[in-house]
Protein backbone atom coordinates (compact mmCIF):
# COMPACT_ATOMS: atom_id res chain seq x y z
CA UNK A 1 0.00 0.00 0.00
CA UNK A 2 1.37 3.08 -0.83
CA UNK A 3 0.84 6.31 1.02
CA UNK A 4 1.12 9.91 -0.28
CA UNK A 5 0.72 12.45 1.87
CA UNK A 6 0.07 15.13 -0.38
CA UNK A 7 -2.81 15.63 -3.48
CA UNK A 8 -0.10 15.16 -5.89
CA UNK A 9 -0.07 11.77 -7.15
CA UNK A 10 1.78 10.36 -9.83
CA UNK A 11 -0.16 9.13 -13.62
CA UNK A 12 -0.75 5.39 -12.32
CA UNK A 13 -2.59 6.42 -9.57
CA UNK A 14 -4.99 8.45 -11.12
CA UNK A 15 -8.29 7.24 -12.39
CA UNK A 16 -9.10 4.90 -9.44
CA UNK A 17 -12.15 4.22 -7.13
CA UNK A 18 -11.74 6.65 -4.30
CA UNK A 19 -13.23 6.85 -0.49
CA UNK A 20 -13.56 9.95 0.91
CA UNK A 21 -13.65 10.45 4.94
CA UNK A 22 -12.17 10.88 8.25
CA UNK A 23 -12.29 7.34 8.54
CA UNK A 24 -11.65 7.36 12.41
CA UNK A 25 -11.95 3.87 14.23
CA UNK A 26 -12.59 1.71 10.69
CA UNK A 27 -15.37 0.57 11.98
CA UNK A 28 -18.32 -1.64 10.33
CA UNK A 29 -19.78 1.49 8.31
CA UNK A 30 -17.12 2.23 7.11
CA UNK A 31 -15.59 -1.35 6.29
CA UNK A 32 -18.97 -1.16 4.03
CA UNK A 33 -17.85 1.39 2.25
CA UNK A 34 -14.54 0.07 1.35
CA UNK A 35 -15.82 -3.50 0.39
CA UNK A 36 -18.08 -1.99 -2.20
CA UNK A 37 -15.72 0.49 -3.36
CA UNK A 38 -13.44 -2.03 -3.68
CA UNK A 39 -15.87 -4.08 -6.05
CA UNK A 40 -16.41 -1.40 -8.21
CA UNK A 41 -12.58 -1.01 -8.75
CA UNK A 42 -12.48 -4.82 -9.56
CA UNK A 43 -14.84 -4.76 -11.91
CA UNK A 44 -13.54 -1.91 -13.29
CA UNK A 45 -9.72 -3.14 -13.10
CA UNK A 46 -8.49 0.06 -11.38
CA UNK A 47 -7.11 0.95 -8.05
CA UNK A 48 -8.72 1.34 -5.00
CA UNK A 49 -7.47 4.54 -2.97
CA UNK A 50 -8.24 6.46 0.30
CA UNK A 51 -8.28 10.42 0.60
CA UNK A 52 -8.45 10.98 4.33
CA UNK A 53 -7.47 14.20 7.10
CA UNK A 54 -4.49 14.38 9.36
CA UNK A 55 -5.48 15.84 11.81
CA UNK A 56 -9.21 15.42 12.28
CA UNK A 57 -11.05 18.29 11.22
CA UNK A 58 -12.73 18.65 13.91
CA UNK A 59 -9.61 18.83 16.35
CA UNK A 60 -8.44 21.38 13.77
CA UNK A 61 -11.27 23.77 14.20
CA UNK A 62 -11.66 23.60 17.84
CA UNK A 63 -7.97 23.55 19.81
CA UNK A 64 -9.77 22.52 23.16
CA UNK A 65 -11.09 19.06 21.82
CA UNK A 66 -7.65 16.94 23.06
CA UNK A 67 -9.19 13.66 23.25
CA UNK A 68 -11.45 12.53 20.77
CA UNK A 69 -9.70 9.73 18.53
CA UNK A 70 -10.53 6.55 18.45
CA UNK A 71 -7.49 5.18 16.56
CA UNK A 72 -4.10 6.57 16.28
CA UNK A 73 -2.58 7.93 12.72
CA UNK A 74 -0.27 4.70 12.75
CA UNK A 75 -3.14 1.87 13.41
CA UNK A 76 -5.70 3.80 11.07
CA UNK A 77 -2.79 3.30 8.09
CA UNK A 78 -2.78 -0.64 9.00
CA UNK A 79 -6.30 -0.58 9.04
CA UNK A 80 -6.28 0.42 5.04
CA UNK A 81 -4.05 -2.16 4.43
CA UNK A 82 -6.08 -5.00 5.93
CA UNK A 83 -9.22 -3.86 4.05
CA UNK A 84 -7.26 -4.02 0.62
CA UNK A 85 -6.51 0.05 -0.20
CA UNK A 86 -4.34 0.19 -2.87
CA UNK A 87 -2.83 3.63 -1.84
CA UNK A 88 -3.59 6.76 0.58
CA UNK A 89 -3.73 10.19 0.13
CA UNK A 90 -3.32 11.52 3.45
CA UNK A 91 -4.29 15.32 3.46
CA UNK A 92 -2.72 17.91 5.41
CA UNK A 93 -6.24 19.51 7.28
CA UNK A 94 -4.05 22.76 7.61
CA UNK A 95 -5.42 26.53 7.71
CA UNK A 96 -4.87 27.18 3.83
CA UNK A 97 -6.38 23.73 3.11
CA UNK A 98 -9.55 24.51 5.89
CA UNK A 99 -10.33 27.93 3.82
CA UNK A 100 -10.95 25.37 -0.06
CA UNK A 101 -14.13 26.05 -1.35
CA UNK A 102 -16.45 22.46 -2.07
CA UNK A 103 -16.09 23.64 -5.96
CA UNK A 104 -12.62 24.57 -5.69
CA UNK A 105 -12.11 21.06 -3.86
CA UNK A 106 -13.63 19.33 -6.34
CA UNK A 107 -12.52 21.25 -9.50
CA UNK A 108 -8.79 21.95 -8.40
CA UNK A 109 -8.31 18.45 -6.34
CA UNK A 110 -10.44 15.93 -7.40
CA UNK A 111 -10.17 16.42 -11.12
CA UNK A 112 -7.31 18.08 -12.06
CA UNK A 113 -5.01 16.46 -9.48
CA UNK A 114 -6.50 12.79 -8.86
CA UNK A 115 -9.75 12.31 -11.82
CA UNK A 116 -11.09 9.33 -10.34
CA UNK A 117 -13.25 7.18 -11.56
CA UNK A 118 -15.39 7.15 -9.03
CA UNK A 119 -16.10 8.70 -5.37
CA UNK A 120 -17.64 7.01 -2.18
CA UNK A 121 -18.35 8.69 0.89
CA UNK A 122 -21.11 8.91 4.09
CA UNK A 123 -24.53 10.72 3.27
CA UNK A 124 -24.01 13.10 5.79
CA UNK A 125 -20.46 13.87 4.48
CA UNK A 126 -19.97 17.99 4.22
CA UNK A 127 -16.83 19.37 2.51
CA UNK A 128 -15.82 22.73 1.71
CA UNK A 129 -15.01 26.09 3.35
CA UNK A 130 -18.11 26.35 6.21
CA UNK A 131 -19.01 22.97 5.33
CA UNK A 132 -21.16 23.91 2.38
CA UNK A 133 -20.21 20.53 -0.24
CA UNK A 134 -22.62 17.82 0.52
CA UNK A 135 -23.16 14.44 -1.51
CA UNK A 136 -25.67 16.32 -3.73
CA UNK A 137 -23.26 18.66 -4.68
CA UNK A 138 -20.56 16.19 -5.55
CA UNK A 139 -23.46 13.83 -7.90
CA UNK A 140 -24.20 17.27 -9.66
CA UNK A 141 -20.17 17.75 -10.43
CA UNK A 142 -19.69 14.31 -10.88
CA UNK A 143 -21.33 14.99 -14.50
CA UNK A 144 -18.71 18.19 -15.38
CA UNK A 145 -16.33 15.93 -13.47
CA UNK A 146 -16.39 12.72 -15.55
CA UNK A 147 -16.85 10.56 -12.28
CA UNK A 148 -19.34 8.77 -10.72
CA UNK A 149 -20.72 8.47 -6.75
CA UNK A 150 -21.23 5.33 -5.70
CA UNK A 151 -24.54 5.19 -3.38
CA UNK A 152 -23.74 3.70 -0.48
CA UNK A 153 -26.21 2.72 2.07
CA UNK A 154 -25.07 3.60 5.43
CA UNK A 155 -24.90 0.30 7.58
CA UNK A 156 -26.92 -0.53 10.19
CA UNK A 157 -26.78 -2.50 13.52
CA UNK A 158 -29.63 -2.89 15.69
CA UNK A 159 -31.32 -0.71 13.71
CA UNK A 160 -29.55 1.99 13.95
CA UNK A 161 -26.28 3.85 12.02
CA UNK A 162 -22.84 2.70 12.90
CA UNK A 163 -20.91 5.73 13.03
CA UNK A 164 -17.53 6.65 15.09
CA UNK A 165 -19.76 9.00 17.40
CA UNK A 166 -21.87 6.36 18.41
CA UNK A 167 -18.60 4.47 19.47
CA UNK A 168 -17.28 7.33 21.06
CA UNK A 169 -20.38 7.01 22.94
CA UNK A 170 -20.36 3.48 23.85
CA UNK A 171 -16.68 3.77 25.02
CA UNK A 172 -17.84 6.61 26.90
CA UNK A 173 -20.61 5.20 28.87
CA UNK A 174 -18.55 1.70 29.62
CA UNK A 175 -20.33 -0.04 26.75
CA UNK A 176 -17.22 -1.26 25.77
CA UNK A 177 -18.85 -4.74 24.56
CA UNK A 178 -20.67 -2.68 22.66
CA UNK A 179 -18.07 -0.45 20.75
CA UNK A 180 -15.91 -3.49 20.13
CA UNK A 181 -18.99 -5.01 18.12
CA UNK A 182 -19.08 -1.88 15.99
CA UNK A 183 -15.45 -1.53 15.53
CA UNK A 184 -15.76 -5.41 14.56
CA UNK A 185 -12.58 -5.77 16.77
CA UNK A 186 -11.19 -4.84 20.22
CA UNK A 187 -10.18 -1.61 20.91
CA UNK A 188 -7.08 -0.42 22.29
CA UNK A 189 -5.01 2.51 23.40
CA UNK A 190 -1.40 1.82 22.68
CA UNK A 191 1.73 4.35 24.49
CA UNK A 192 4.88 4.30 26.11
CA UNK A 193 4.92 3.34 29.23
CA UNK A 194 6.26 6.45 31.36
CA UNK A 195 8.14 6.55 35.21
CA UNK A 196 4.91 7.24 37.37
CA UNK A 197 4.75 8.26 41.07
CA UNK A 198 5.11 4.50 41.65
CA UNK A 199 1.96 4.70 44.26
CA UNK A 200 0.53 1.36 42.66
CA UNK A 201 3.92 -0.43 43.65
CA UNK A 202 2.90 0.87 47.43
CA UNK A 203 -0.65 -0.23 46.79
CA UNK A 204 1.03 -4.11 46.60
CA UNK A 205 -0.12 -3.80 42.85
CA UNK A 206 2.48 -2.17 40.24
CA UNK A 207 1.19 -0.54 37.58
CA UNK A 208 2.95 1.20 33.75
CA UNK A 209 1.19 4.34 32.99
CA UNK A 210 0.30 5.47 29.54
CA UNK A 211 -0.05 8.87 28.59
CA UNK A 212 -3.25 8.84 26.13
CA UNK A 213 -2.37 11.19 23.44
CA UNK A 214 -5.11 12.14 21.82
CA UNK A 215 -7.74 9.31 21.97
CA UNK A 216 -11.12 9.38 23.24
CA UNK A 217 -11.63 8.46 27.33
CA UNK A 218 -13.09 5.69 27.71
CA UNK A 219 -15.39 5.37 30.61
CA UNK A 220 -13.49 6.88 33.79
CA UNK A 221 -12.99 3.97 36.21
CA UNK A 222 -11.76 0.71 36.09
CA UNK A 223 -11.36 -1.77 32.93
CA UNK A 224 -10.63 -5.19 32.85
CA UNK A 225 -8.37 -5.10 29.79
CA UNK A 226 -5.86 -7.73 27.70
CA UNK A 227 -2.23 -6.07 26.35
CA UNK A 228 0.06 -6.72 24.36
CA UNK A 229 4.06 -5.80 24.99
CA UNK A 230 6.31 -4.12 22.46
CA UNK A 231 5.98 -6.41 19.27
CA UNK A 232 4.93 -9.51 20.56
CA UNK A 233 2.34 -11.48 20.42
CA UNK A 234 1.94 -12.74 23.65
CA UNK A 235 -1.07 -11.75 25.49
CA UNK A 236 -1.38 -10.84 28.72
CA UNK A 237 -4.51 -10.08 31.26
CA UNK A 238 -4.88 -7.59 33.74
CA UNK A 239 -6.79 -4.93 34.80
CA UNK A 240 -6.75 -0.63 34.06
CA UNK A 241 -7.44 2.33 36.26
CA UNK A 242 -8.73 5.46 33.97
CA UNK A 243 -8.72 8.43 36.32
CA UNK A 244 -7.20 11.13 37.93
CA UNK A 245 -6.43 9.49 41.52
CA UNK A 246 -8.91 11.67 43.94
CA UNK A 247 -7.76 9.67 46.68
CA UNK A 248 -4.24 11.23 46.79
CA UNK A 249 -5.48 14.41 45.30
CA UNK A 250 -4.25 14.39 42.08
CA UNK A 251 -5.63 16.14 38.94
CA UNK A 252 -4.42 14.91 35.49
CA UNK A 253 -5.75 11.75 33.68
CA UNK A 254 -3.94 9.09 33.38
CA UNK A 255 -4.63 5.15 32.38
CA UNK A 256 -2.70 2.81 34.93
CA UNK A 257 -2.50 -1.04 33.83
CA UNK A 258 -1.94 -3.86 36.22
CA UNK A 259 -0.65 -7.07 34.21
CA UNK A 260 -1.04 -9.79 35.72
CA UNK A 261 2.21 -12.20 35.94
CA UNK A 262 4.76 -9.11 34.63
CA UNK A 263 6.06 -7.76 37.95
CA UNK A 264 9.12 -6.19 36.38
CA UNK A 265 10.12 -2.43 34.87
CA UNK A 266 8.39 -1.86 31.35
CA UNK A 267 9.59 1.50 31.66
CA UNK A 268 9.89 3.17 27.46
CA UNK A 269 8.22 -0.26 25.88
CA UNK A 270 5.19 0.38 24.03
CA UNK A 271 1.65 -1.53 25.33
CA UNK A 272 -1.42 -2.20 23.41
CA UNK A 273 -4.26 -2.14 26.08
CA UNK A 274 -7.14 -3.75 24.80
CA UNK A 275 -10.37 -2.53 26.08
CA UNK A 276 -12.63 -5.32 27.38
CA UNK A 277 -15.17 -4.89 30.48
CA UNK A 278 -15.96 -2.15 32.37
CA UNK A 279 -16.04 -3.19 35.95
CA UNK A 280 -16.41 0.10 37.95
CA UNK A 281 -16.69 4.15 37.99
CA UNK A 282 -14.29 6.02 39.90
CA UNK A 283 -13.87 6.32 43.44
CA UNK A 284 -12.72 8.59 46.65
CA UNK A 285 -11.67 6.53 49.19
CA UNK A 286 -10.86 8.01 52.94
CA UNK A 287 -7.51 6.26 52.99
CA UNK A 288 -5.35 3.59 51.04
CA UNK A 289 -5.89 0.86 53.04
CA UNK A 290 -9.99 0.99 52.08
CA UNK A 291 -8.57 1.50 48.47
CA UNK A 292 -6.13 -1.71 48.65
CA UNK A 293 -9.33 -3.62 49.64
CA UNK A 294 -11.17 -2.39 46.52
CA UNK A 295 -8.32 -3.06 44.43
CA UNK A 296 -8.64 -6.84 45.29
CA UNK A 297 -12.31 -7.27 44.65
CA UNK A 298 -11.60 -5.22 41.33
CA UNK A 299 -8.93 -7.97 40.68
CA UNK A 300 -11.66 -10.58 40.46
CA UNK A 301 -13.87 -9.28 39.12
CA UNK A 302 -11.08 -8.23 36.36
CA UNK A 303 -10.47 -11.61 35.63
CA UNK A 304 -13.33 -12.80 35.08
CA UNK A 305 -14.38 -10.08 32.48
CA UNK A 306 -11.63 -11.37 30.65
CA UNK A 307 -13.40 -14.46 29.31
CA UNK A 308 -14.43 -12.82 26.14
CA UNK A 309 -12.25 -13.55 23.37
CA UNK A 310 -10.13 -10.98 22.04
CA UNK A 311 -10.07 -9.78 18.41
CA UNK A 312 -7.21 -8.17 16.39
Amino acid sequence: MKIFNSTTIPKIYKGAAIAIGNFDGIHKGHQKVFKKTKQFANIKKIKFGVMTFSPLPIMFFNKKIKNHRLVSENHKMKLFKKHGVDFVINVNFNKKFSKTTANDFVRNIIFKKINPKSLSVSNNFKFGRNRKGNVALLTKLGIKYNYRLLNIKPFKYNGNIVSSTRIRKCLQTGKINFANKLLSRTWFIDGLVQKGKRLGRKLGYRTCNISIKNYIYPKIGIHAVKIMIGNKNKIYGGVAYLGSRPTFKGKEVFLETNIFGINKNLYNKRLKVYFQKFIRGDKKFKNPAKLIKQINKDVILAKKGLKTKLVL
